[in-house]
């Protein structure tokens, strides 16, 4: 018999929200909240998940093939995706799923079950490839978003797959570059309001796409991935109102996060500068893609009065969580002034190596 435990971290996107889907690159880390998968192999031919945290319990048959998927189910559209890869489960495992990553907070819960499941799969039951953060993360992102034909990008599933900091060029061709493997001061706060992602992704990644396209149209030559922040002055009387700040966001948090790269790139680590970019970021999803909400905003401000260098939303917005960089000499100040905003809860967070196995034996 066997015991497999696998563990996924949840990640915050310091740089480029709404960036991804647009081609533009991202810089995220994986961080210390966890989802932690526990399998004991069985004799039932069958896989018994029991989510103790959200009191569920869910048995997949191991020869199921899923030719039709329910919306978002990530175990079914993953063992999909595994078997073009020649991992065929033969054995049923009892499995136990715990985890202390807030869900629906815009910490990549999901993605961080999801990657922690596809883990333990390859560790149970092979591949015919070789096994490497890049192609875990690669089938994370296949069985999220496009079996599912969401409208996600890569950010999750190679920032909670590769772990560290970690620099995604999420261009053709694809490439990541692990820029650090660590960064002092990192503070997430929770903010409680349930976050709303499909719909708000969706939204704002046909408004950019739609400014892009009617730039290029009138400017044939225009290329998003060589554009410069003077750029917006430029294109935007081509553009109708209403699609201006979806352009302008764009170009702006592609410089920020350009910007932000050259100083993570220096050997020692300006902490106010990244969180000036922080700041600067914000206020573009804050003011242009207008995703926050108001307990954001309090916890934003209440962060910066007491004395952090940046802070910002993170992910698709319309709830969620923040993520704050501070002088680590004064972290206890700064959650402190977060939870007297309204935050559901506020934590010091460090950065963590990525998705991995923690337990392979027999028992």
């Amino acid at each position: 018999m066997r015991k497999i435990t696998s563990l996924a971290p949840g990640r915050t996107c310091l740089f480029g929200d709404h960036q991804d889907y647009l081609g533009l690159p991202v810089i995220a880390c994986a961080i210390d909240r966890n989802i932690k998968l526990t399998a004991e192999q069985n004799d039932s031919g069958k896989f018994v998940l029991n989510m103790i945290d959200i009191d569920e319990v869910r048995i997949i048959n191991i020869d199921a093939t899923f030719e039709i998927l329910e919306p978002r189910d990530y175990f079914a559209s993953s063992l999909r995706v595994l078997r073009r890869y020649g991992c065929i489960p033969n054995v049923g495992y009892d499995i136990t799923v715990t985890g202390d990553i807030p869900i629906n907070s815009g910490t990549s819960s999901s993605s961080a079950l999801l990657m922690a499941w596809i883990r333990f799969l390859v560790a149970a039951f092979g591949v015919d490839r070789e096994v490497t953060p890049e192609f875990i993360s690669k089938v994370g992102y296949e069985s999220e978003v496009l079996e599912h034909g969401e409208p996600g990008g890569m950010m999750d599933h190679f920032s909670i797959g590769v772990g560290n900091v970690v620099y995604i060029n999420t261009k053709e061709p694809f490439s990541y570059n692990i820029i650090r493997t660590d960064l002092k001061g990192l503070i997430t706060g929770v903010s409680g309001v349930p976050k709303e992602t499909i719909g708000l992704i969706g939204e704002i990644k046909g408004n950019a796409l739609m400014s892009i396209g009617i730039v290029k149209q009138n400017f044939p030559d225009f290329d998003l991935n060589t554009s410069e922040i003077g750029d917006i002055d430029r294109y935007r009387n081509c553009l109708p109102d209403r699609l201006i700040p979806f352009f302008e966001a764009a170009l702006k948090n592609y410089h920020y996060t350009k910007e932000a790269l050259k100083e993570f790139e220096k050997p020692v680590l300006d902490l106010k500068k990244i969180g000036v970019l922080m700041n600067q970021h914000h206020e573009v999803l804050r003011d242009l893609l207008k995703i926050t909400v108001p307990r954001i905003d309090d916890m934003i401000n209440a962060a910066l009065r007491a004395g952090a260098y940046g802070a910002k939303i993170v992910g698709s917005g319309g709830g969620g969580s923040i993520v704050v960089i501070a002088d680590p000499e004064k972290e206890n100040l700064v959650i402190e002034a977060i939870l007297k905003a309204g935050a559901l809860e506020a934590y010091a967070v460090n950065v963590d190596p990525g998705a991995r196995i923690i337990e392979n034996i027999q028992i």
